[in-house]
């Protein structure tokens, strides 16, 4: 139980003691705040880390991987495989100066494999990483005046918002909440200051984790904040939704709290399951920080953690129920619960191209196909063409001190842009083979893909690497129907995990086995409906018979401006079965 500071009297922030603990909850308790031997292990050389080593890096913003395109024959020559890491960094609402970025730009060569990586929670990831490394690599994000702490590892990760650097007091505020959560719920220990930037331990110094406790939280934890009229962060899938009220003049009125959403689910595990957030309470502008802390220590206290595919918020919800959520939640916040106000309809907006900021300055959105961030003919992207954003970002950076912001769409809006310098940015992307925005269709635009295979150790089949094809087929399909100007969305993921919000667009292809996907439809553009599952398991090549057949009933059937996702919520998964021809199929 906890009192009504949120103290736990039970004195251990564990679980139930009669619920067996997973492993990885021992080893959190026992790492000496999140320590191990993970600094003996990186001095030690080799080309990998132990069990316990993989597991607390996540903490410090790293997981371990290695080439599976090479894995099979490097096993059958009787050869170690190709061990490799993954370093994210954390930015709260995507935002870095220019100076910033272009330190990260220089890592991806001294360190990595040639890329950046944005990822879908507005952050960067770096790929390719040695183990010998990986200690300096980190320290040199930190030099740039960046950080991975708490980027993965069961705490909360970085924190989302809506991108537009609109200068109004509405996306300051929203941006300000961000940067202080983030700052607020970090973890307390020093020990990643210690083992990647040599800080000294000061004798006597408490790391008591009066937040987390000393087995941190069950599993990950996300927090997105969105204006109504921007979610861009798709806010309902996160652990905790906010989503900010202001009034006619800008006031800012105070904030929904949404709990319990997240996407992640096991394949053929009917106890795992995709969520969105539910409104439960509704707080007034100077208790934002509290709610939050009041939910993490709920979810530290209840949480199951002797399940880790079920450790996640959303089960606490959906097994116990709002009524008793908002009880017990009212016990950690020190104060009766405001009933959540009526959900606002939610937007997506156009955020890429040439926009005004209201400062007298412009932002350009420039697509990022995946949010792979290279030279073709390079590093990850070696043949794949002509295109080469890396180089172009970085003369553009350097050139016109724009600042980037990355996008929950894995995009990047470059802002602070003089109005003079317009036409010679446009210069400089067109000169690098690089596609505006103007010219792709929508349903490119808003196209979604997780790493997946070679470096993703969970990925069942590809994504990024077959996401072109995809966006090829499904724009060759919409044409067909004179469907090309419409906005639909597509998430591709090479697993059931969700990192590319799969089930809450208008389309998600879940990989299923190595060629095959299911299919998912039925969800809205604006994140605010889960998409249903329509078939189970289809060969790449069966997708696009499909989806001619979907699309035709759309154009033909569709009521009014109504959307594919709503067009397929409303028919139903039987009747778009028969439309498909698979009623009676296996793939079903």
């Amino acid at each position: 139980m906890a009192d009504k500071t949120g103290a736990d009297k039970t004195g251990a922030n564990d679980i139930r003691a009669d619920k067996k603990l997973s492993g990885v909850e021992t080893l959190k308790r026992e790492s000496r705040g999140l320590r191990g031997r993970l600094a003996e292990e990186l001095a030690e050389g080799g080309i990998q880390v132990s069990e316990d080593a993989y597991n607390l890096l996540k903490f410090h913003g790293s997981y371990e991987q290695f080439d599976r395109d090479t894995a099979t024959v490097r096993k059958q020559a009787r050869l170690e495989k190709q061990y490799q890491f993954m370093v994210r960094v954390r930015m709260p609402g995507g935002v870095t100066t220019a100076a910033q970025y272009l330190a990260l730009d220089a890592l991806a060569d001294r360190f990595a494999n040639g890329s950046l990586r944005i990822t879908t929670r507005q952050g960067i990831q770096f790929h390719g990483i040695l183990k010998g490394d990986l200690k300096a690599s980190i320290a040199a994000i930190n030099h740039g005046l960046l950080t991975t702490i708490s980027a993965c590892g069961d705490v909360v990760r970085n924190l989302m918002t809506t991108p537009a650097p609109r200068r109004d007091a509405r996306h300051a505020r929203v941006l300000a909440d961000v940067q202080a959560l983030a700052q607020a719920l970090l973890p307390r220990s020093r020990a990643y200051y210690q083992i990647f930037l040599d800080e000294e331990p000061v004798a006597g110094a408490s790391e008591d984790e009066p937040l987390y406790g000393p087995t941190y939280l069950p599993r990950k934890f996300k927090i997105g904040i969105a204006l109504p009229d921007d979610n861009s962060a798709d806010v309902l899938s996160n652990d905790i939704g906010v989503i900010a009220h202001f009034d006619a003049a800008g006031q800012l009125e105070g904030y929904t709290i949404a709990l319990g959403g997240g996407l992640g689910m096991t394949h053929n595990n009917a106890r795992t399951f995709p969520r969105l957030a539910t409104p439960v309470c509704f707080v007034p502008p100077d208790r934002l920080i509290a709610i939050c802390e009041a939910v993490i220590r709920l979810q530290r206290d209840h949480g199951d953690r002797g399940d880790r595919r079920r450790a996640r918020l959303k089960y606490v919800v959906e097994d116990r129920g709002i009524a008793w959520i908002a009880e017990t939640l009212a016990g950690y916040y020190g104060a009766p619960l405001i009933p959540p106000r009526p959900l606002p309809a939610l937007d997506v907006p156009e955020l890429l191209g040439w926009h005004e900021q209201g400062d007298g300055l412009l932002w350009l959105g420039v697509p990022v196909p995946s949010g792979r961030i290279v030279d073709a003919g390079s590093g990850a992207m070696a043949g794949a063409g002509a295109v080469r954003l890396r180089s172009a970002l970085r003369d553009i950076v350097t050139r016109f001190a724009a600042d980037p912001v990355f996008t929950a769409q894995q995009d990047v809006l470059l802002s602070n842009i003089r109005p003079a310098d317009v036409a010679a940015i446009d210069a400089v992307l067109a000169a690098h083979g690089v596609v505006p925005a103007s010219a792709m269709t929508p349903f490119a635009r808003f196209a979604l893909a997780c790493p997946a295979l070679p470096t993703c150790g969970l990925a069942l089949t590809e994504a990024e690497r077959i996401q072109p094809q995809f966006v090829a087929m499904f724009e060759r399909l919409l044409a067909r129907h004179s469907l090309s100007g419409e906005r639909i969305s597509l998430r591709t993921t090479g697993c059931p995990n969700g990192c590319a919000r799969s089930y809450a667009g208008d389309i998600g292809l879940v990989g299923r086995v190595p060629g095959y996907y299911a299919i998912y439809v039925g969800g809205d553009f604006n994140g605010t409906r889960l998409s249903f599952r329509l078939l189970d398991r289809v060969a790449v090549a069966g997708l696009e018979a499909r989806f001619d057949a979907l699309f035709a009933a759309f154009a033909r059937d569709r009521q009014g401006t109504e959307g594919f996702g709503d067009f397929c919520n409303r028919l139903g998964r039987d009747a778009l079965l028969g439309l498909t021809g698979d009623g009676n199929s296996q793939a079903a």
